[in-house]
C-alpha cells in the first residue's frame, strides 16, 4: 500500500498515545478513520482532532472494548457501511499488568490477555473479509519490545506480546500464500512516551523484585520511554507503505533485538544483573531517605 490516500483505516485504542497518532496522521494523508476505544471522553477528543487536522476526512467513532467478540464484528460491519469499504486494521489497544509468576492473580491474566491477544484476534478475523472486499488491504497488529524478550514481573504482558507476534508472522505467511490482496504486520514498539505505565495495574509483590512499590515502579518504567508517539506512528506508517513483516519501534527496540538475536540465552542473565542493580539502588535509597527522616525528627 503505497499511498493511504482515500482508504478506510479503523484503530483501537484511540483515545491516547499512538492510536491517537495514528488517527492524525493518517487523517492528515487523506485516510478515512473509523476510531474506538473503551474512553469515551478521550475519543471525542481525538474525534475533535482528526476534524480539526483533515476537515475533508470522513472520522466515526465507537465505543469499543475489544475483548467483547460480538461488540468487535459488529464495529467492524458497521465501519464497513458508514465508509463503504475498509482498507487497514490497526489492532493497537493495550493494557499492562506486572506481577511475578507466583502471585499471578488469574482474573487479572485473563483480563490482559483478553485485551491484547484476544482483541487482536477479535480484530483481525472480523476485519479480514472487509480487507479482503476492498481489493487492497492491511493488518497491522501491535505486539512489543517484550513480544521479543522476556522480562522478571511481565511474565502475562510478555504472554500476550509473544502470542501476537507468533499470531500475526503465521497469519502474514498465510496471506502471502492467498495472494489475496492483504497483508499483516507485527509490531514491536519499546518504551513509547504514552499512558501504558501510569494506567498499568501491578501488584504489590513486585516490590520485591525492582525495590519500588507499585508506583514508584510507573514512575521507574517511564523513564524509559523514550520515542514519542508522533514518531512511533511515523515508524509504523512507514513500514506499512513498505509492506515490512516487522518494524522495531525505537532505538530500544532496535537495541534488544539485536542483543536477543546475539546473546539467545545469555540475555537473560543480562537483564537479571541489571535488575538486581537498580532494585539494590532503590533499596539503598530508601534507607538513605529514612535516615534522613529519623535525624531531622530526632
Amino acid at each position: 500500500m503505497k499511498s493511504f490516500n482515500g482508504k478506510v483505516a479503523a484503530i483501537t485504542g484511540a483515545a491516547s498515545g499512538m492510536g491517537r497518532t495514528l488517527a492524525l496522521q493518517l487523517a492528515k494523508e487523506g485516510c478515512h478513520v473509523s476510531i474506538s476505544d473503551v474512553d469515551t471522553k478521550g475519543l471525542a477528543e481525538t474525534v475533535k482532532l482528526v476534524k480539526a487536522a483533515a476537515p475533508n476526512v470522513k472520522v466515526t467513532s465507537q465505543q469499543l472494548d475489544v475483548s467483547n467478540r460480538e461488540a468487535m464484528y459488529a464495529w467492524a460491519d458497521q465501519t464497513a457501511k458508514d465508509h463503504g469499504k475498509v482498507n487497514l486494521i490497526f489492532n493497537n489497544a493495550g493494557v499492562a499488568y506486572a506481577t511475578p509468576v507466583e502471585h499471578i492473580d488469574y482474573d487479572k491474566f485473563e483480563w490482559i490477555m483478553g485485551i491484547n491477544f484476544w482483541g487482536v484476534v477479535y480484530g483481525t478475523k472480523a476485519f479480514l473479509p472487509h480487507l479482503k472486499a476492498s481489493g487492497e488491504g492491511h493488518i497491522i497488529n501491535t505486539s512489543s519490545l517484550f513480544g521479543l524478550c522476556a522480562q522478571p514481573t511481565q511474565s502475562t504482558y510478555n504472554s500476550t506480546k509473544f502470542a501476537v507476534r507468533g499470531f500475526t508472522e503465521s497469519l502474514r505467511q498465510e496471506l502471502d500464500m492467498m495472494n489475496c490482496g492483504v497483508s499483516a504486520t507485527s509490531v514491536h514498539p519499546g518504551g513509547i512516551k504514552t499512558a501504558i505505565a501510569r494506567k498499568s495495574v501491578a501488584s504489590p509483590e513486585i516490590e520485591e523484585f525492582t525495590g519500588a512499590d507499585s508506583e514508584q515502579g510507573k514512575e521507574f518504567f517511564e523513564k524509559f520511554f523514550i520515542t514519542s508517539a508522533e514518531k512511533a506512528a511515523d515508524i509504523i506508517l512507514k513500514a506499512v507503505k513498505g509492506n515490512k513483516r516487522r518494524v522495531l519501534v525505537g532505538p530500544d527496540a532496535v537495541a534488544m533485538d539485536a542483543m536477543v538475536r546475539t546473546l539467545p540465552e545469555t540475555y537473560q542473565a543480562i537483564i537479571v544483573g541489571q535488575m538486581k542493580k537498580m532494585r539494590d539502588k532503590q533499596i539503598a535509597r530508601k534507607k538513605r531517605k529514612a535516615a534522613e527522616k529519623q535525624t531531622q525528627s530526632a
